[in-house]
């Protein structure tokens, strides 16, 4: 029985072979930019240009230099502003970085929070290393506009909110500029502003009535005044997109007063945006209006390219907050399947997960995926992500990976997965299975054992399962 080869273990991707091979893949054609959109490079030149600063101050910060790295790194990491990384504690730093790049002490600062926001840096302890898409900044438009449209989602922690406006107001407003957006979007020009704050009054109103707010005593919550502090927080809102380079504000003085356009990147990405909201709406699934557990099951057919467009479609419907807090419930449950599908949907939401899935490293039904994704994340190359876990973390994981398969896939998939586990020899390969204690051990040995064409071998599972069943050695 023993196998000669030595078998390494495949990828969290491999859960892929637990899906049924999709048969109906998607005929909608590719989806067109609205005319007089610019050319993805054009696109990303202006996206560079706006975070030219973001960028030199990300490759200072992230280069070695000599003696001086150190202290030079963590003085940057010092210096960020503290929507960023924490309070501004080390002036002399931001003095420092603005002599070396000849920039102003508020640029610098302005300019490291973007990169945090866009991903252009990774902070690890009091390391700064370059982001994967600082690395492909020069050659790669896709990595390029993906970085402008994380400082887009972003905006509200570029442009500080008016000071004595309550949180509540504040977050009110940030949940409602999408559709803000998409009223300039559908413009296609500029609009007046009293339009834009009309149209913000009567989504905070629509977000009021959907919460519902009734205290604990029973008795009904006051209603806030109508329209309350919204001009200066539509003003703030404004002002937050255009300094990011989403629109610009001109200071008319017709009747109407101020204008807002979308720039062309802001105008492509709210179109993105809008996109992947109607593909997943026009699913059969319907995901997007679905919990992440069905939606992650609608996706389980689908090959790996459609299964991300609709992860990214059910995300921009919601918070990344509390998508990535459903993902992970999602995660939490007794499906396999969806535990692996749940941490390739948080590859899609990056960054802003991270310090979720280094939180999910304690739960030991998902320490295995979450080391894999920060692996990944951190820069590891996916064909050698699986090196970080131990010997028992990957047992763990090949049993949890055949449950997946023995609950969704075919018998033949089950069969080809044991050629995916790291033990060199089956004998091998049952003895650490049945010490990792995965809760589906006897499942996945009983349906091994029916599945598999060698009748020596299954026999051989089959007295494993009973073991591990009765309590034996």
């Amino acid at each position: 029985m023993a196998r000669n080869s030595r078998l390494r273990l495949v990828r969290p991707r491999s859960l892929a072979t637990a899906r049924r091979a999709a048969t109906t893949r998607r005929t909608r054609p590719a989806p067109r930019p609205p005319e007089g959109t610019p050319p993805r490079a054009e696109l990303a030149r202006q996206a560079r240009l706006v975070l030219a600063d973001a960028v030199r101050i990300a490759r200072w910060a992230a280069t070695p230099r000599g003696p001086q790295a150190g202290p030079r790194t963590a003085a940057v990491q010092t210096a960020a502003p503290a929507s960023a990384s924490g309070p501004l504690d080390g002036p002399a730093a931001v003095e420092r970085a603005a002599a070396d790049l000849g920039l102003t002490p508020g640029r610098i600062r302005a300019g490291w929070d973007r990169a945090r926001l866009a991903g252009l840096v990774e902070l690890h302890g009091a390391t700064v290393r370059p982001g994967w898409r600082l690395q492909a900044w020069d050659r790669d438009d896709s990595a390029v506009l993906r970085g402008w449209v994380a400082l887009l989602d972003a905006w509200s922690l570029v442009h500080p909110a008016p000071e004595g406006v309550a949180p509540g107001a504040v977050a009110e407003v940030v949940e409602a500029v999408p559709q803000v957006l998409s009223l300039l979007q559908l413009s296609q020009g500029p609009v007046a502003v009293p339009v834009l704050l009309d149209l913000l009054g009567q989504r905070v109103d629509e977000l009021r009535e959907e919460r519902c707010e009734v205290p604990a005593d029973g008795a009904p919550a006051p209603a806030p005044a109508p329209g309350e502090g919204l001009p200066s927080l539509l003003d703030w809102a404004l002002e937050g997109l255009a300094e990011v380079g989403a629109l610009t504000l001109d200071g008319g003085s017709g009747p109407d007063g101020r204008h807002a356009t979308l720039t062309p990147l802001g105008n492509w990405a709210v179109w993105v945006k809008l996109e992947q909201i109607c593909v997943a709406a026009q699913s059969p699934a319907g995901n997007i209006e679905q919990s992440a557990a069905d939606m992650l099951r609608g996706c389980a057919r689908l090959t790996p390219g459609p299964a991300r467009d609709e992860y990214r479609a059910w995300l921009a419907a919601r918070t990344l907050s509390s998508a990535i807090a459903e993902l992970l419930a999602a995660a939490r449950g007794e499906d396999a399947l969806l535990r692996g599908l749940a941490f390739e949907a948080l590859r899609v939401v990056g960054a802003p997960a991270e310090a979720e899935v280094r939180a999910a490293v304690a739960e030991p039904s998902l320490r295995p995926y979450a080391l894999l994704w920060l692996a990944e994340y951190e820069g590891t190359d996916p064909d050698d992500a699986p090196e970080v876990l131990t010997r028992e973390e990957a047992t763990w994981l090949w049993v949890d990976t055949a449950a997946a398969v023995a609950d969704h896939g075919e018998s033949e998939l089950l069969v080809r997965h044991l050629d995916s586990a790291v033990q060199g020899t089956v004998p091998a390969l049952l003895d650490e299975v049945r010490a990792v204690g995965h809760p589906r051990t006897v499942q996945v040995l009983v349906a091994l054992a029916a599945a598999h064409p060698d009748p020596a071998l299954a026999k051989a599972v089959r007295r494993a399962a009973f073991q591990v069943h009765t309590g034996g050695a």
